[in-house]
């Protein structure tokens, strides 16, 4: 049986405009403004009707060097993840200290609940293509398992998540303190006031469970966010997406009503032209509902599709009526939808990048391993036995989820000509994309969805799950 959303049916003809695709000349203004607004040099994004989007180079850039570091526009860090890093809920940036860092996991370790949580999935691919019964994908830059640990005292580590132990060098790796979230809730810090303030803005205003909160129902968002946990944390993304588009939407009616007038009569006239406008950064991803573009997991039999795509538009309304409890607005209806709801998981499907931000902990520990002689041996007569303590999970990143407004314009090439990829001083969760050879001004700048190091057959078979057959130099030189 078919779920059927009462609001889908009431805002009908809301929900098809919010989901007409943008012409090629609003969307090119789009871009244009908003590269011109971040003051983005040397890239250009063309839209064309025929074949979508794509960003191209403004300039020439040498091979190694940066194309662009792209804000997102929302992220949000697996929830398993958190065990392993604590880092700013807005940037992404680890905060404290790399003894608070330490000192956090080993305790929480101790209680057996720092390794992440397996899933059947494989980020590899840029896709968060997990199936809705395990955790979210815990992201291919953890450790696949522990070795045997060893354990250290209590005091030890209590000491290094207060601060009192300080380990040789650490000094050389300052991270910002953190600020505790402004609505109480205890679980979200944040690297400045700025940052806090930021997030509160834009989504955690709504999405916050402590005291301060301004949603309807803390404890109906309370079970929104376990149910995500339980299931797949991306509909945590899609929660900030729909927080972001209505809270602008709200800080854009309350200018227009200074300018009109506060009168009901005017107000419900500028009410959902409003609504489009705060629509518009969404607006711009290429969209399929979730359970339509998910790619078939490898355990599913192929006469098992139906009722594995239904699992998850069920999975999905789950969700969203939860999310309903805790947060409806009423002006704002449409975002409630199923439909726009599958919509909005459908573009973090086909368009989400990898949040991936290196860990302190482990450049401090490669700092250590390479002092010289002497010096190395007194300072791991300190560091050896908390680093045989931690075991392999030492070295695990801030790992999430994240849409990136021009990121998610790059096409795919088995031959790409750029790569996301994080260097030394990149310590936030913006996207980096930097050249791998000489671009020349004019042309595409590319990257690749997959591994391209495949075979033919099995390229094919993986960009199949974004919709498309690649046509691509190599794919042309390779094409039986």
């Amino acid at each position: 049986m078919d779920i059927i959303c009462p609001i889908d049916v009431q805002f009908e003809t809301e929900i098809a405009a919010l989901l007409k695709t943008p012409t090629t000349q609003h969307a090119q203004e789009y871009f244009d403004d908003l590269i011109a607004t971040k003051n983005y040099r040397g890239i250009k994004v063309k839209v064309d009707g025929q074949f979508g989007k794509g960003l191209y180079a403004d300039a020439d850039f040498k091979a190694e060097e940066l194309v662009l570091k792209d804000p997102m526009l929302v992220g949000s860090q697996h929830p398993t993840n958190k065990m392993n890093c604590f880092v700013c809920s807005s940037c992404f940036r680890f905060l404290g200290s790399v003894e608070l860092q330490i000192g956090r996991k080993l305790y929480l370790q101790g209680l057996g609940v720092c390794s992440g949580i397996q899933c059947n999935s494989d980020s590899s691919d840029g896709e968060d293509d997990c199936c809705v019964i395990e955790d979210a994908n815990p992201g291919e830059c953890s450790a696949s398992g522990s070795k045997d640990t060893i354990s250290l005292p209590e005091d030890v580590i209590e000491s290094l998540t207060n601060g009192q132990l300080l380990l040789p060098y650490s000094e050389k790796f300052a991270l910002p303190s953190e600020c505790p979230c402004p609505g109480g809730c205890g679980e979200e810090f944040y690297c400045s006031d700025l940052c806090a303030e930021n997030e509160w803005k834009t989504c955690h205003s709504l999405l916050c469970t402590g005291e301060k909160s301004n949603a309807s129902s803390p404890e109906a968002l309370t079970e929104f966010f376990e149910h995500a946990n339980n299931t797949n944390d991306i509909f945590i993304l899609a929660a900030k997406a729909i927080c972001t588009t209505l809270l602008k939407y709200k800080f854009l009616k309350k200018a227009r009503l200074r300018e009109v007038g506060d009168t009901k009569s005017k107000a419900a006239n500028v009410d959902f032209s409003l609504l489009q406008e705060a629509w518009k950064p969404l607006s711009m991803g290429y969209k399929r509902r979730w359970w339509d573009c998910i790619a078939l997991p490898e355990d599913v039999d192929k006469c098992d599709e139906a009722a594995f795509r239904r699992q998850i538009r069920e999975v999905s309304y789950e969700s969203l009526q939860l999310l309903q409890a805790a947060i409806f607005d009423e002006e704002c209806a449409p975002l409630f939808s199923l439909e726009i709801y599958g919509h909005i998981i459908g573009m973090f499907e086909l368009n989400n990048l990898d949040l991936v931000v290196p860990s302190p902990v482990e450049e401090y520990f490669l700092y250590i391993d390479d002092l010289p002689g002497t010096i190395k041996k007194k300072a791991e007569e300190v560091t050896r036995q908390i680093l045989d303590a931690l075991g392999d999970d030492y070295s695990i990143c801030c790992q999430g989820t994240a849409f990136f407004p021009l990121q998610s314009c790059m096409n795919h090439s088995c031959r790409p000509n750029a790569k996301a990829f994080k260097r030394e001083e990149d310590k936030d969760g913006q996207a980096i994309i930097v050249a791998m050879r000489n671009i020349q001004r004019g042309e595409e700048v590319t990257i690749s969805y997959i591994d391209e190091d495949l075979p033919y057959g099995e390229r094919q078979k993986s960009l199949a799950d974004y919709g498309f057959r690649c046509k691509c130099p190599k794919c042309l030189e390779e094409e039986p």
